[in-house]
């Protein structure tokens, strides 16, 4: 009879192994083997070394992209906090209509082609698009260049990720105890004072987490940049798409390829220890 148990318990045990195995094989198959495949094209194209590492990690012009690359993320995050914090903010002190209704016109944005919003910037910023036009009606005669600029980049990656900051902050926000604001106004905090020693810290996990997935999401970005930035500033993705295509230097696309990797693994890890990659996800 003891057998029989410790036999159903072990066969019971294998069930989440095997639920798991179809999503094992796929990652295993789509991700983990090309990821090592890229890794090793690193080290042996064209020729086994260490030379891809060495241009990539001393290079001034490669260095002068990856530095590019982490500010405008970082830029781009700030803004997104700018815009995100006071939205989520309205929605999670209306009404429930109210912010059902922002919450709509928020997630509209994922039901539409990344390819597609990012070619609508194209329309608005163009030069005989309607925001020109609007300039040279107040009276602009010569307009300044919008597109294919720095500002048309990251106005675009702005309106794309906004709604993962405005997301992680709302839902911080609406699972704070109300009474908890009412005990501090009792004890006499308000205005700016409430809001920067009690409301402001309560919300900070759903800035971290969404910051730290903006930010992230925004060093890997590449159609935007490529489509709508100048190209006297690249971003790291746009430079390794460059190489690849233009010069077939698979070895050092894929060297500057994993460099990006560890250094958002780095940035992953400083949040894992401060919050746990779990508080990402609510």
């Amino acid at each position: 009879m003891g057998m029989s148990l410790s036999r159903l318990t072990e066969k019971t045990n294998i069930w989440p192994w095997l639920l798991l195995a179809p999503l094992g094989i796929y990652m295993l198959v789509f991700f983990v083997v090309p990821l090592a495949d890229v890794a090793i094209m690193s080290f042996t194209e064209p020729r086994v070394s260490f030379a891809n590492y060495q241009k990539v990690l001393t290079g001034t012009l490669y260095q002068r992209v990856f530095v590019n690359t982490f500010a405008t993320a970082a830029f781009v995050t700030l803004c997104c906090l700018a815009v995100g914090y006071p939205l989520a903010y309205l929605m999670a002190h209306s009404k429930p209509r109210t912010a059902m209704l922002i919450l709509l016109l928020v997630t509209m944005s994922f039901w539409t082609s990344f390819l597609v919003r990012t070619y609508s910037w194209m329309v608005l910023l163009g030069n005989n698009g309607p925001l020109i036009a609007f300039l040279q009606i107040i009276g602009i005669e010569q307009p300044p260049q919008l597109l294919f600029t720095r500002f048309s980049s990251t106005l675009a990656m702005v309106h794309i990720l906004a709604p993962y900051m405005i997301m992680n902050i709302y839902s911080v926000m609406k699972k704070i105890d109300p009474a908890l604001i009412r005990s501090a106004e009792s004890l006499g905090a308000k205005g700016w004072s409430l809001f920067r020693h009690v409301y402001l810290p309560l919300t900070a996990p759903g800035i971290a987490n969404g910051s730290v997935l903006v930010f992230v999401i925004c060093l890997g970005f590449y159609v935007t940049p490529v489509l709508l930035g100048s190209p006297r500033e690249q971003m790291i993705a746009g430079l390794i798409g460059h190489q690849i295509e233009e010069f077939l230097a698979f070895g050092l696309g894929s060297a500057m390829a994993m460099v990006l990797l560890v250094m958002t693994l780095i940035i992953l890890t400083i949040y894992h220890r401060r919050f746990g990659l779990d508080k990402l996800w609510g």
